[in-house]
């Protein structure tokens, strides 16, 4: 069994190679949220230090749970190094797990094809599009984190198979120096004025994806293709037809800057990011029925000889010292609202005391995305 299990991670690793990255250049990290994109960082910071003490305290607090057993964690939100950080701080609490990065369709891809003969323990990063499947799929253990209370429950689960960690509002930023007139709303995008004047990520990435699944759902018709009126698809058409198509290997936050498409999707995380790498500040469109969240999640999967030792990770894990740690060292945005309120960075408060969440249908948005995104693929984007 031990050596299925690790000829079994090592494929997965290498799914991971080869899918690396946000989904096919878009710049996101997964089908869901998006990687944030480490840095390095110091070999000791302030919040490590931190991280290191709860670690301490975690550990004490793990009563019989033997963590030395080896726990394996799918992630797509692992990628560009962001693992080290919490492989270093989770073996200091005593924890012995294996990471397996794998981008966000082909993981859930993954943990389907494995159904009958499990290999992952833990997974996390996914949003609740994926999360749906999972739990169609019966992949899913049902438990309650002792961090419950300080996350808000309408970004998870109600029924209790998984739990919020990261959040990810997906904007649409520009260069104010050029867009004198921004849009307010993506559908004000159509206008004829804003041709090719604004980049959209590919389809395979969880960005783009989700932003256009977020307006598809504001046109629901029971007896409109796949759910959507006619006016809802008008609008995804014009959006398309309208923009500039995202290419592999584009500078796109170099086109915002320079103006050569002075306008692009972007996620939370990335604006932040970017704005610190390339000395700017972008304008934010601030839609008045708000922005869709990709928040990401995390679940224990069903067949794992190891509940107890997942539920104590995942204690561990989502705790507000531990998301304050991983948001200070890989960028991304807790869903833990202490953690939230402990965190240095002060470009993600501000960020987040700006935007609110847009109510999307994401019953609707499970049932119908591949259908929507492969309508878009075959008829607007030939």
């Amino acid at each position: 069994m031990r050596l299925k299990r690790f000829a079994a991670i090592g494929l997965a690793a290498l799914m991971a190679a080869s899918t690396a990255g946000c989904g096919g250049g878009s710049g996101s990290a997964s089908t869901a949220a998006p990687t944030t994109g480490a840095t390095e960082a110091p070999a000791e910071t302030q919040a490590e230090s931190q991280a290191e003490t709860a670690a301490e305290s975690a550990g004490e607090a793990a009563g019989d749970v033997d963590r030395s057993k080896e726990l394996v964690v799918y992630s797509n939100s692992t990628s560009n190094g962001q693992d080290e950080w919490l492989l270093k701080v989770a073996g200091e609490a005593g924890f012995n797990i294996q990471i397996v990065s794998i981008d966000g369709s082909a993981l859930s891809d993954r943990l389907v094809a494995e159904k009958n003969n499990p290999v992952c323990d833990v997974v996390f990063g996914l949003n609740a599009v994926e999360y749906e499947r999972l739990k169609k799929e019966e992949l899913l253990v049902k438990y309650e984190p002792e961090w419950v209370d300080e996350v808000d429950m309408s970004l998870g689960d109600a029924d209790g198979y998984y739990y919020p960690t990261v959040v990810q509002p997906l904007l649409l930023v520009y260069n104010k120096d050029i867009i004198t007139d921004p849009p307010k709303d993506w559908p004000d995008l159509c206008d004829p004025k804003y041709k090719d004047q604004y980049n959209l990520f590919q389809l395979q990435g969880g960005t783009a994806k989700m932003i256009t699944a977020s307006i598809l759902a504001r046109y629901p018709d029971p007896s409109g293709e796949y759910g959507v009126s006619e006016e809802g698809w008008k609008v995804i058409e014009e959006l398309y037809t309208n923009g500039y198509y995202q290419q592999d290997g584009d500078d796109y936050i170099g086109n915002v800057i320079d103006g050569t498409v002075p306008m692009s999707e972007l996620w939370g995380a990335g604006v932040i990011r970017y704005q610190k790498e390339r000395g700017v500040e972008f304008g934010l469109m601030l839609p008045e029925i708000g922005e869709p969240f990709v928040v990401e999640q995390v679940g224990i999967i069903s067949g794992t000889d190891e509940v107890e030792l997942a539920k104590d990770f995942i204690n561990w894990f989502g705790s507000a010292e531990i998301q304050k740690g991983w948001s200070d060292n890989v960028g991304a945005i807790p869903a833990n609202e202490k953690a939230l309120e402990m965190i240095d960075d002060k470009d993600i408060k501000d960020l987040m005391s700006k935007v609110k969440i847009q109510e999307v249908d994401w019953a609707l948005v499970s049932e119908h995305v591949n259908d929507w995104v492969e309508k878009i693929q075959l008829e607007y984007l030939e």
